[in-house]
């Protein structure tokens, strides 16, 4: 019955009524695919953990009807000092704000001029409800436009809360259109490069697509029912979806393939290639899912977000390769591999016995022990670079290329505190409190100044200039202390919060996350591995490869990062998508391999068993890990640091572990353990006689 079921897209009538289905899906979900980026969530609150303190001072600033208000801190500036001129256009300005505000905008204060005399500050309130961006991207593109014309030598630029959120926002705005088409043309052209066919890439690419803008619609339903998405989460999302997806639809297609050359009927070809080739890519459908499901435990929302919607993602590309993609390939027939058509021979040569990776398994199989302890010697040294991790990048440090925001930062920072952009909020309770509390925050190095703000039912709520910029490692430094001095003077319901308090906060939960989930993961990794190939020994040895794998990608990561792309420091994110995705993805192809070994292990032994894998699979894994390498680098092409560094870390770890690991230090040590590697299944026990020359050919 299951047998009939996995293989059903393969039947006569099957293929067409599974290709119907999905039809049907398609046109049915593609009103909601098209409002996925409209649930999206770009605030900074879809960023914060859940139970972080800068958290609730969010939820009491809604008492005091605070919450929605982004501060727009625009800066004029000119060297050597403000000219009659340039103050006559400053005045103008914050009046055109008085008597025709943007849109969500309220009145300005004074403008304020800084001692040296180079700069002013004109502050304005804008109110943005949650889920009503595009109120703050147009409200900031007013004062912009109303910027743009003044004195020549007059710099003027948005910045403080309200720019910067504009500005990420922006970002986000074109990140699924920019990935999608960036995504698209690169798999497809790679496509083209492996099958060397004008006609073939339209099916992968084809059922690749079907996936996707399923994912968008059931994406939207999640963000709908309260799951975080933000655009971060969506552009993985849709390279978890053509990265995998493109994988699985590669693995399949060279099993077909190679069935096609021994059977004659096409149906009869895909059914087998589905029943020997589909549980390794359901094993490592299910071993991605559920180690993006472990995300869900985060503490930080965009990750704990990412984990249902990324393992969503990886499950329906999943069953579009193992149902949809069947479909078309059998619908396709042999003539969509024109103009390399695999025909039928019944005295078809066994790419097990031939080709560039039977000699590398031939070539290792003679040394396993050199070749993988020198191996590993050199993964080990790469890991060293982890010693220079440095997560002190801040918020303006992560957009690449020139924004306005960062600029008027700059130019705020050279005439008044660095602070003033973005200030801390202290709430105190007890309102005859307020100034002990302001007076102990005063004495901490570091603060510029503490003024009362307003005073309602949840206390009064202070703001806090700090002499830093607000964003940057040293402000992160200044949080506890202020934290702890508030608190004494204040009492334990003091709460402190702002821009510096959520970035600081951010790096607190990213290291708890870092701490608690990749454990969960690599035990969950375990048991799935270890229920596929029915052993113990095994699963340990591919996991620990891949960690292996993964130290020494984010230590070589680390320093090209540093030295050679000058970064200013890593988001502290970076480790542990780093880890969830290497790990995960990594496994990937140890589990097509391995699945394939012990298939062939069974008929020739382990170390016959394992060169005649890696002979058969080499090719197709290799070229599913530049896939999913190139579609991961993909992320290089959007203007913020760290989904950069995220998209290098994982195309450079998936290429070293196709290269390296999978191809040279995982053959070598199976060699190396032999048949006990698949210690306490029976194959560690004895290996099996040779097949006879008779069914040695029926084999064939």
């Amino acid at each position: 019955m299951l047998d009939r079921i996995a293989t059903f897209s393969s039947t006569r009538v099957g293929k067409f009524a599974v290709l119907a289905i999905w039809i049907i899906a398609i046109v049915a979900l593609s009103s909601s695919a098209a409002k996925f980026e409209e649930a999206q969530k770009n605030e900074s609150t879809s960023f914060l953990p859940g139970d972080a303190e800068s958290t609730k001072v969010l939820a009491v600033l809604e008492e005091f009807g605070s919450d929605d208000v982004a501060e727009a801190v625009v800066v004029f500036a000119r060297s050597g000092g403000l000219t009659a001129g340039d103050r006559q256009v400053i005045g103008d300005f914050r009046q055109s704000l008085q008597s025709d505000p943007p849109v969500a905008t309220g009145p300005p204060a004074e403008t304020v001029f800084s001692e040296n005399g180079d700069a002013a500050i004109v502050i304005a309130p804008v109110e943005v409800p949650e889920g009503e961006s595009d109120l703050l991207l147009d409200a900031a593109e007013d004062i912009r436009e109303r910027i743009a014309e003044r004195p020549e030598g007059l710099e003027a630029a948005l910045t403080g809360p309200a720019g910067f959120s504009a500005d990420a926002i922006k970002v986000f705005e074109g990140i699924n259109s920019t990935l999608l088409l960036a995504t698209a043309s690169l798999v497809f052209v790679l496509l083209i490069l492996i099958y060397r066919s004008p006609i073939f890439w339209i099916l992968p690419l084809l059922a690749v697509g079907f996936a996707e803008v399923t994912v968008r619609a059931i994406g939207y339903g999640l963000a709908s029912a309260g799951v975080v998405v933000n655009g971060q989460t969506a552009g993985i999302l849709l390279v978890l979806v053509f990265g995998a997806g493109t994988d699985y639809a590669l693995l399949l297609v060279a099993r077909y393939r190679e069935e096609l050359r021994r059977h004659e009927d096409k149906h009869e070809a895909m059914a087998i290639a589905l029943r020997r080739g589909g549980p390794a890519i359901l094993a490592s459908g299910v071993t991605n899912i559920c180690a993006l499901l472990v995300l869900a435990l985060a503490a930080v929302n965009g990750t704990a977000g990412l984990g249902p919607v990324g393992a969503m993602g990886v499950a329906v590309a999943m069953v579009s390769m193992l149902t949809l993609l069947p479909a078309l390939l059998t619908i396709g027939g042999r003539r969509a591999f024109w103009p390399f058509i695999p025909h039928f021979s019944a005295g078809a040569g066994i790419p097990e016995e031939r080709g560039l990776w039977r000699r590398l398994g031939d070539g290792i199989a003679g040394r396993p022990r050199p070749v993988w302890i020198a191996t590993l010697a050199g993964l080990l040294v790469m890991a060293v670079g982890i010693g220079a991790f440095d997560q002190g990048i801040s918020q303006q440090e992560d957009f690449r290329g020139e924004v306005e925001s960062v600029r008027g930062q700059e130019l705020l920072a050279a005439s008044f505190p660095a602070g003033s952009s973005a200030p801390t909020d202290v709430i105190v309770p007890r309102p005859e409190r307020a100034e002990a509390v302001g007076a102990a925050l005063t004495d901490i190095d570091g603060v510029s100044s503490v003024r009362p703000v307003e005073t309602g039912p949840p206390g009064t709520r202070l703001a806090v200039t700090l002499e830093p910029d607000p964003y940057s490692p040293e402000a992160l430094d200044l949080v506890q202390p202020m934290r702890d001095a508030a608190r004494a003077a204040g009492g334990e319901e003091t709460l402190v919060g702002g821009p510096s308090a959520v970035a600081f906060d951010l790096n607190e939960a990213a290291t708890r996350d870092l701490w608690l989930l990749p454990p969960i993961v690599l035990l969950v990794i375990l048991v799935i591995i270890g229920l596929l190939l029915r052993a113990i020994i095994a699963p340990l040895l591919l996991v620990g490869t891949v960690i292996v794998s993964f130290l020494a990608s984010l230590g070589a990561s680390v320093v090209i990062f540093n030295y050679v792309f000058d970064f200013p420091g890593q988001d502290p994110s970076l480790p542990l998508f780093g880890f969830i995705f290497l790990v995960a993805l990594g496994v990937d192809y140890n589990i097509f391999l391995m699945a394939r070994v012990r298939e062939e292990s069974e008929r020739h032994g382990t170390r016959e068993g394992m060169i005649r894998g890696l002979a058969v699979t080499g090719a197709v894994i290799t070229s599913a890990g530049i896939v999913l390498a190139g579609t991961f680098s993909v992320l290089a092409v959007l203007p913020l640091v760290s989904l950069t560094q995220i998209g290098f870390l994982v195309a450079f770890g998936v290429l070293l572990d196709t290269f390296i690991v999978r191809s040279i230090l995982l053959p070598a040590t199976v060699m190396e353990l032999d048949r006990r590697v698949w210690w306490p299944s029976r194959l560690s026990h004895a290996d099996p006689p040779p097949p006879a020359p008779a069914e040695a050919a029926e084999k064939a």
